[in-house]
């Protein structure tokens, strides 16, 4: 049987089990995160998440039960505090909302602990549809149809997909690809030449 298809352990949990604490889970969920940026959704396996944190495969299934789930926990805890403070992109007027949006996508990259998790989503997105999923959940959903519903304009939920792809398309070449001299450019010049594009896409006639 695959990781994929590892049914969630149910029952009683053996004597291990119990003595794990919410440090070890918290400890399987930091190894899943840095398993997944690393090697993406395909290359990583339970048992690879167990070993780097130096606890059994059942241990991960049984709080977690598949990869999926293992994924979906991984990088939905670790982005929960930056969604949380979406709202300020929301807030505010909409003559300046392009600006906001850059600095609150570029602020999650430039941010170690959200990083790391959308690095696992975003390398895994690309071949793997539950990494997709999880990425049109965190960002879409959450995000930017809130933001096409601020939007007095024809065809909002288009402008502000394209919007997230200028964004996506500057992560990408800044953090993964390292492409210089964007990788090494201070943030506030990559905003200050971002934000008027993105702007254009949200609100231009």
């Amino acid at each position: 049987m695959t990781d994929a298809a590892a049914p969630r352990r149910r029952g009683r949990p053996s004597r291990t089990q119990s003595e794990a604490g919410p440090a070890t889970r918290d400890r399987i969920l930091e190894a899943a995160r840095e398993e997944f940026s690393e090697r993406g959704y395909e290359k990583t396996s339970v048992r690879g998440i167990a070993k780097a944190a130096g606890v059994d495969s059942a241990l991960v299934h049984h709080y977690f039960g598949t990869k999926e789930q293992v994924f979906e926990t991984a990088v939905e805890l670790a982005f929960a505090p930056a969604l949380a403070a979406s709202g300020a992109v929301e807030d505010g007027p909409l003559d300046t909302v392009g600006e906001r949006l850059t600095r609150f996508v570029l602020g999650i990259w430039e941010n170690p602990t959200t990083r790391t998790p959308l690095l696992a989503i975003v390398r895994s997105a690309v071949n793997n549809e539950t990494a997709a999923a999880v990425f049109r959940r965190l960002v879409a959903a959450q995000l930017l149809r809130r933001i096409a519903g601020r939007l007095d304009v024809p065809d909002a939920e288009l402008r502000v997909e394209l919007a997230a792809a200028q964004l996506v398309g500057v992560a990408m070449l800044r953090y993964i690809i390292k492409v210089e001299p964007l990788a090494s450019a201070d943030v506030e010049r990559v905003v200050e030449r971002v934000a008027p594009v993105v702007q254009g896409h949200l609100t231009t006639p």
